[in-house]
């Protein structure tokens, strides 16, 4: 019997802590040929915990929020408990939510590396998910959100009548779904509220770690109107402009929950860092908004001050709730 790596822990714990996959249950893991060392991991381990489990590559996607194949997707309404270790996100597909919608549990895994799922899924998640719940409660109470920080956001929009979301590391419950490494509150703006800019000095989903220049982002009535920086700014514009105007929608506003989380240009990893927030552009619709667009890029901001209703939430990224 071979030793257990700490990947193998961290797959475990996945499988029996996060989901709680129960021993009757089915467990499909989706792949690609650049995760394909996690998905392995994740399906030996579904296996050796004495569950029935399918493995399936398939051929790595463009860009986040990409539907995989039909073939893919129906796979997906099979099975008990789906994992996507995948190098672009699955999470904003219908292929996901549509398997959601049948009670099927899925967590995602956008562009994770060995280091983060081995430090990410190590983290105390009845703790995360006890704060992420809280703030996803208080978030749900609110009508505006003003956010600050240090390198020039200043932006503003509409969250009356949304809900919010608490991706807390604990899927347990049928149809329930959310990324592993996780710990994040989140909710969608209201379309065509948010004024103001909000600059990217953290990291930016398909493009990494911020180094150089920072990447300031004005936006008025919901859509991001113009972005300017270094190369990394030119890169995210060449992104959304393949798409077209919905892609520069407002999409999300989520708050960091997750300790043992740190800045590492994974995204996945980078948009649960405690005493962060990040805002994302383009599709919606999995957090209850209107614009299903096949694009989703977070983009996260670092010491923010933020306020609901005037109610101080977070200052300088210390959380005051």
């Amino acid at each position: 019997m071979k030793k257990l790596t700490k990947l193998d822990s961290a797959s475990a714990i996945a499988i029996r802590d996060c989901m709680g996959a129960k021993k009757n249950e089915k467990i499909l893991v989706i792949t690609d040929e650049i995760k394909r060392e996690i998905g392995i991991s994740l399906h030996e381990n579904s296996i050796r915990l004495g569950h029935e489990s399918l493995l399936v590559e398939m051929k790595s996607g463009k860009i986040n929020g990409e539907e995989p194949s039909d073939v893919v997707a129906e796979l997906m309404q099979k099975y008990d408990v789906v994992f996507c270790p995948t190098a672009k996100s699955l999470t904003h597909t219908d292929a996901r939510r549509n398997a959601s919608a049948k009670g099927v549990r899925i967590a995602t895994f956008p562009g994770i590396t060995k280091d983060v799922m081995i430090r990410g899924m190590n983290a105390d998640y009845k703790k995360i998910s006890a704060l992420t719940v809280k703030l996803q409660k208080i978030l749900e109470t609110g009508k505006e959100i003003r956010v600050t920080a240090p390198a020039g956001t200043d932006i503003t929009f509409r969250i009356a009548g949304r809900k919010a979301y608490a991706s807390k590391g604990l899927f347990h419950a049928s149809g329930e779904s959310g990324n592993l490494p996780t710990g994040e509150a989140f909710l969608a703006p209201v379309e065509g509220t948010s004024n103001g800019v909000f600059v990217v000095d953290g990291s930016m989903a398909g493009l990494g770690l911020i180094k150089n220049a920072n990447i300031r982002i004005e936006v008025e009535n919901g859509y991001a109107t113009k972005i300017s920086g270094g190369t990394l700014a030119k890169k995210l514009k060449v992104m959304l402009d393949k798409v077209g105007k919905e892609a520069r929608n407002i999409a999300e506003f989520g708050i960091g929950t997750n300790d043992s989380a740190k800045l590492s240009g994974v995204l996945l990893e980078d948009e649960k860092v405690m005493g962060t927030i990040h805002i994302a552009l383009g599709n919606n619709v999995s957090m209850g908004g209107r614009v299903n667009v096949p694009i989703h890029l977070d983009g996260v901001v670092k010491k923010p001050t933020v306020w609901m209703d005037e109610k101080l939430i977070m200052k300088d990224g210390k959380l005051h709730v």
